[in-house]
Protein backbone atom coordinates (compact mmCIF):
# COMPACT_ATOMS: atom_id res chain seq x y z
CA UNK A 1 0.00 0.00 0.00
CA UNK A 2 1.41 3.37 -1.03
CA UNK A 3 1.56 6.48 1.14
CA UNK A 4 0.15 9.47 -0.74
CA UNK A 5 2.21 12.63 -0.58
CA UNK A 6 5.42 10.92 0.47
CA UNK A 7 8.37 9.07 -1.06
CA UNK A 8 7.64 5.36 -1.62
CA UNK A 9 9.92 2.50 -2.66
CA UNK A 10 8.11 0.71 -5.51
CA UNK A 11 8.88 -1.97 -8.10
CA UNK A 12 8.68 -1.38 -11.84
CA UNK A 13 6.27 -3.90 -13.38
CA UNK A 14 6.28 -2.82 -17.02
CA UNK A 15 7.80 -0.29 -19.42
CA UNK A 16 5.79 1.40 -22.19
CA UNK A 17 6.52 4.19 -24.70
CA UNK A 18 5.04 6.87 -22.42
CA UNK A 19 6.48 5.67 -19.13
CA UNK A 20 6.62 2.86 -16.59
CA UNK A 21 3.98 1.32 -14.37
CA UNK A 22 4.92 0.72 -10.74
CA UNK A 23 3.37 -1.80 -8.36
CA UNK A 24 1.18 0.15 -5.94
CA UNK A 25 -0.18 -2.94 -4.19
CA UNK A 26 -3.87 -2.54 -3.34
CA UNK A 27 -3.78 0.87 -5.05
CA UNK A 28 -3.03 -0.76 -8.39
CA UNK A 29 -0.41 0.17 -10.96
CA UNK A 30 0.92 3.73 -10.84
CA UNK A 31 2.24 5.58 -13.88
CA UNK A 32 5.66 7.19 -13.86
CA UNK A 33 6.04 9.30 -17.05
CA UNK A 34 9.09 8.71 -19.24
CA UNK A 35 10.68 12.07 -18.41
CA UNK A 36 11.19 10.92 -14.82
CA UNK A 37 12.70 7.52 -15.63
CA UNK A 38 16.40 6.88 -15.36
CA UNK A 39 18.22 5.39 -18.34
CA UNK A 40 18.01 1.63 -18.81
CA UNK A 41 15.16 1.26 -16.32
CA UNK A 42 13.78 -2.29 -16.49
CA UNK A 43 10.90 -4.28 -15.00
CA UNK A 44 11.98 -5.59 -11.63
CA UNK A 45 13.89 -2.41 -10.74
CA UNK A 46 12.98 -0.69 -7.48
CA UNK A 47 12.65 3.08 -7.39
CA UNK A 48 12.27 5.78 -4.74
CA UNK A 49 9.39 7.87 -6.06
CA UNK A 50 7.12 10.60 -4.75
CA UNK A 51 3.42 9.80 -5.13
CA UNK A 52 0.81 12.51 -5.69
CA UNK A 53 -2.41 13.11 -7.65
CA UNK A 54 -2.45 14.61 -11.14
CA UNK A 55 -5.04 17.16 -12.31
CA UNK A 56 -7.56 14.36 -12.80
CA UNK A 57 -6.91 12.90 -9.33
CA UNK A 58 -5.03 9.88 -10.67
CA UNK A 59 -2.03 8.54 -8.76
CA UNK A 60 1.22 9.63 -10.37
CA UNK A 61 4.87 8.83 -9.55
CA UNK A 62 7.82 11.18 -10.02
CA UNK A 63 11.54 11.20 -9.30
CA UNK A 64 11.24 14.89 -8.41
CA UNK A 65 10.99 15.91 -4.76
CA UNK A 66 8.66 18.58 -3.40
CA UNK A 67 9.96 21.16 -0.92
CA UNK A 68 8.00 19.32 1.79
CA UNK A 69 6.02 16.10 2.07
CA UNK A 70 2.73 15.10 3.66
CA UNK A 71 2.72 15.81 7.39
CA UNK A 72 5.50 18.40 7.20
CA UNK A 73 5.70 22.18 7.60
CA UNK A 74 7.24 24.54 5.06
CA UNK A 75 7.35 28.18 3.96
CA UNK A 76 5.94 28.22 0.43
CA UNK A 77 5.24 30.95 -2.12
CA UNK A 78 1.79 31.70 -3.51
CA UNK A 79 1.77 31.43 -7.30
CA UNK A 80 -1.89 32.29 -7.89
CA UNK A 81 -5.36 32.62 -6.40
CA UNK A 82 -8.68 31.52 -7.84
CA UNK A 83 -12.19 30.65 -6.66
CA UNK A 84 -10.93 27.54 -4.83
CA UNK A 85 -8.14 29.16 -2.82
CA UNK A 86 -4.42 29.90 -3.06
CA UNK A 87 -2.03 27.74 -5.04
CA UNK A 88 1.52 27.28 -3.75
CA UNK A 89 4.74 26.38 -5.49
CA UNK A 90 5.95 23.24 -3.73
CA UNK A 91 8.41 22.09 -6.37
CA UNK A 92 6.10 19.90 -8.48
CA UNK A 93 4.26 20.55 -11.79
CA UNK A 94 0.91 20.52 -9.98
CA UNK A 95 0.65 23.33 -7.44
CA UNK A 96 -0.49 22.80 -3.86
CA UNK A 97 -3.92 24.17 -2.88
CA UNK A 98 -4.70 26.03 0.34
CA UNK A 99 -8.53 26.14 0.44
CA UNK A 100 -10.08 29.38 1.69
CA UNK A 101 -11.31 27.61 4.81
CA UNK A 102 -7.69 26.75 5.69
CA UNK A 103 -6.37 30.32 5.35
CA UNK A 104 -5.84 32.10 8.65
CA UNK A 105 -5.56 35.36 6.70
CA UNK A 106 -6.10 36.05 3.02
CA UNK A 107 -3.08 34.80 1.12
CA UNK A 108 -1.55 37.14 -1.46
CA UNK A 109 0.18 36.31 -4.73
CA UNK A 110 3.98 36.28 -4.45
CA UNK A 111 4.05 36.12 -0.65
CA UNK A 112 5.42 33.21 1.40
CA UNK A 113 3.48 31.54 4.21
CA UNK A 114 4.08 28.84 6.77
CA UNK A 115 1.84 25.88 5.93
CA UNK A 116 1.23 22.32 7.01
CA UNK A 117 0.72 19.72 4.27
CA UNK A 118 -1.93 17.09 4.92
CA UNK A 119 -4.59 14.92 3.29
CA UNK A 120 -8.06 16.43 3.22
CA UNK A 121 -10.25 13.79 4.93
CA UNK A 122 -13.22 14.62 2.68
CA UNK A 123 -11.65 14.91 -0.77
CA UNK A 124 -8.59 12.67 -0.07
CA UNK A 125 -6.47 15.25 -1.89
CA UNK A 126 -3.15 16.71 -0.75
CA UNK A 127 -3.77 20.24 0.52
CA UNK A 128 -2.14 22.73 2.88
CA UNK A 129 -3.25 24.93 5.75
CA UNK A 130 -1.95 28.09 7.40
CA UNK A 131 -3.91 27.27 10.58
CA UNK A 132 -0.79 25.78 12.11
CA UNK A 133 -1.90 25.42 15.73
CA UNK A 134 -4.32 22.60 14.92
CA UNK A 135 -1.38 20.40 13.85
CA UNK A 136 0.88 21.06 16.85
CA UNK A 137 0.87 20.08 20.51
CA UNK A 138 -1.64 17.26 20.10
CA UNK A 139 0.25 15.22 22.69
CA UNK A 140 2.05 16.33 25.87
CA UNK A 141 5.66 17.30 25.16
CA UNK A 142 7.98 14.40 25.94
CA UNK A 143 11.33 16.09 25.39
CA UNK A 144 14.23 15.92 27.81
CA UNK A 145 16.33 18.91 28.83
CA UNK A 146 19.42 19.07 26.63
CA UNK A 147 17.85 16.93 23.87
CA UNK A 148 18.90 17.83 20.33
CA UNK A 149 15.94 18.73 18.10
CA UNK A 150 15.18 19.98 14.59
CA UNK A 151 13.84 23.53 14.46
CA UNK A 152 11.93 25.48 11.83
CA UNK A 153 12.00 29.23 12.58
CA UNK A 154 8.40 30.34 12.18
CA UNK A 155 7.75 33.75 13.67
CA UNK A 156 9.48 36.68 15.38
CA UNK A 157 7.87 38.04 18.54
CA UNK A 158 8.68 40.56 21.26
CA UNK A 159 10.20 37.70 23.28
CA UNK A 160 12.33 36.20 20.53
CA UNK A 161 11.54 33.65 17.83
CA UNK A 162 8.88 30.94 17.78
CA UNK A 163 10.02 27.68 16.23
CA UNK A 164 8.41 24.37 15.36
CA UNK A 165 10.18 21.61 17.28
CA UNK A 166 10.63 18.25 15.51
CA UNK A 167 7.50 19.01 13.49
CA UNK A 168 5.15 18.52 16.44
CA UNK A 169 5.37 21.32 19.05
CA UNK A 170 5.86 25.06 19.44
CA UNK A 171 8.96 26.33 21.18
CA UNK A 172 10.51 29.74 21.89
CA UNK A 173 14.09 30.96 21.55
CA UNK A 174 14.41 34.07 23.71
CA UNK A 175 16.39 37.09 22.50
CA UNK A 176 19.05 36.65 25.20
CA UNK A 177 19.68 33.10 23.91
CA UNK A 178 20.35 34.21 20.32
CA UNK A 179 23.91 34.90 19.17
CA UNK A 180 23.42 34.50 15.43
CA UNK A 181 21.20 35.84 12.67
CA UNK A 182 17.89 34.00 12.28
CA UNK A 183 15.47 34.11 9.36
CA UNK A 184 11.85 33.06 9.06
CA UNK A 185 11.76 29.67 7.33
CA UNK A 186 15.29 28.74 8.42
CA UNK A 187 15.90 25.14 9.48
CA UNK A 188 18.57 24.40 12.08
CA UNK A 189 19.51 22.26 15.06
CA UNK A 190 18.54 23.39 18.56
CA UNK A 191 18.33 22.05 22.10
CA UNK A 192 15.60 21.73 24.70
CA UNK A 193 16.33 24.16 27.53
CA UNK A 194 13.14 23.68 29.56
CA UNK A 195 9.73 22.03 29.28
CA UNK A 196 7.37 24.00 31.50
CA UNK A 197 4.49 22.55 33.51
CA UNK A 198 2.01 24.03 31.04
CA UNK A 199 3.80 22.23 28.19
CA UNK A 200 5.49 25.30 26.76
CA UNK A 201 9.04 24.71 25.55
CA UNK A 202 12.07 26.97 25.95
CA UNK A 203 14.80 26.43 23.36
CA UNK A 204 18.49 27.12 23.01
CA UNK A 205 20.70 27.12 19.93
CA UNK A 206 23.69 25.91 21.95
CA UNK A 207 24.29 22.89 24.14
CA UNK A 208 23.79 23.51 27.83
CA UNK A 209 26.33 23.45 30.64
CA UNK A 210 29.70 21.71 30.60
CA UNK A 211 28.92 19.76 27.44
CA UNK A 212 28.42 23.06 25.59
CA UNK A 213 31.69 24.51 26.86
CA UNK A 214 33.54 21.35 25.88
CA UNK A 215 32.13 21.67 22.37
CA UNK A 216 33.06 25.35 22.12
CA UNK A 217 36.55 24.66 23.45
CA UNK A 218 37.02 22.01 20.77
CA UNK A 219 35.95 24.53 18.11
CA UNK A 220 38.45 27.08 19.39
CA UNK A 221 41.23 24.49 19.46
CA UNK A 222 40.46 23.39 15.91
CA UNK A 223 40.46 27.00 14.69
CA UNK A 224 43.82 27.57 16.38
CA UNK A 225 45.32 24.60 14.56
CA UNK A 226 43.96 25.90 11.24
CA UNK A 227 45.52 29.34 11.99
CA UNK A 228 49.08 28.12 12.59
CA UNK A 229 48.66 28.14 16.34
CA UNK A 230 47.59 31.76 16.90
CA UNK A 231 44.29 33.67 16.93
CA UNK A 232 44.12 37.43 17.38
CA UNK A 233 41.17 37.06 19.75
CA UNK A 234 41.74 37.45 23.47
CA UNK A 235 39.39 37.72 26.42
CA UNK A 236 39.50 41.49 25.80
CA UNK A 237 38.37 41.35 22.17
CA UNK A 238 35.13 42.95 20.99
CA UNK A 239 32.05 40.68 21.15
CA UNK A 240 31.38 41.36 17.45
CA UNK A 241 34.80 40.00 16.44
CA UNK A 242 34.25 36.84 18.49
CA UNK A 243 30.78 36.30 17.07
CA UNK A 244 31.98 36.84 13.50
CA UNK A 245 34.47 33.97 13.81
CA UNK A 246 32.74 31.55 16.19
CA UNK A 247 29.08 32.61 16.24
CA UNK A 248 29.06 32.65 20.06
CA UNK A 249 28.85 35.25 22.83
CA UNK A 250 31.95 36.77 24.40
CA UNK A 251 30.97 35.21 27.73
CA UNK A 252 30.98 31.69 26.29
CA UNK A 253 34.22 32.37 24.42
CA UNK A 254 35.94 33.42 27.64
CA UNK A 255 34.73 30.26 29.38
CA UNK A 256 35.93 28.09 26.49
CA UNK A 257 39.44 29.58 26.36
CA UNK A 258 39.59 29.48 30.15
CA UNK A 259 38.92 25.74 29.96
CA UNK A 260 41.71 25.32 27.39
CA UNK A 261 44.07 27.42 29.52
CA UNK A 262 43.42 25.29 32.61
CA UNK A 263 44.24 22.21 30.56
CA UNK A 264 47.51 23.91 29.50
CA UNK A 265 46.57 23.69 25.85
CA UNK A 266 46.80 27.43 25.14
CA UNK A 267 48.40 30.64 26.36
CA UNK A 268 46.22 33.74 26.74
CA UNK A 269 48.14 36.81 25.60
CA UNK A 270 47.21 40.50 25.32
CA UNK A 271 46.74 40.31 21.56
CA UNK A 272 45.24 36.85 21.30
CA UNK A 273 45.57 33.18 22.20
CA UNK A 274 48.43 30.85 21.32
CA UNK A 275 48.53 27.09 21.02
CA UNK A 276 50.97 25.47 23.43
CA UNK A 277 53.58 23.58 21.47
CA UNK A 278 53.74 19.89 22.26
Amino acid sequence: MIVLGRVNYLEVVKILDFGAYLDGGVDGEILMPTRYLRENCQPGDWLNVFIYLDSEDRLLATSERPYAQMGEFAFLKVKANNTFGAFLDWGLPKDLLVPFREQKIKMLDGERYLVHIYEDPKTKRIVASTKIDQFLGKKPAEFEVGEEVDLLIAQQTDLGFKAIVDGKDWGVIYHNEIFQDLEIGQKLIGFIKLVREDGKIDLSLQKAGYEKINSLAEDVLEKLKESNGFLALSDKSDPEEIYEIFGISKKNYKIAIGDLYKKRLILIQKDGIKLVEE
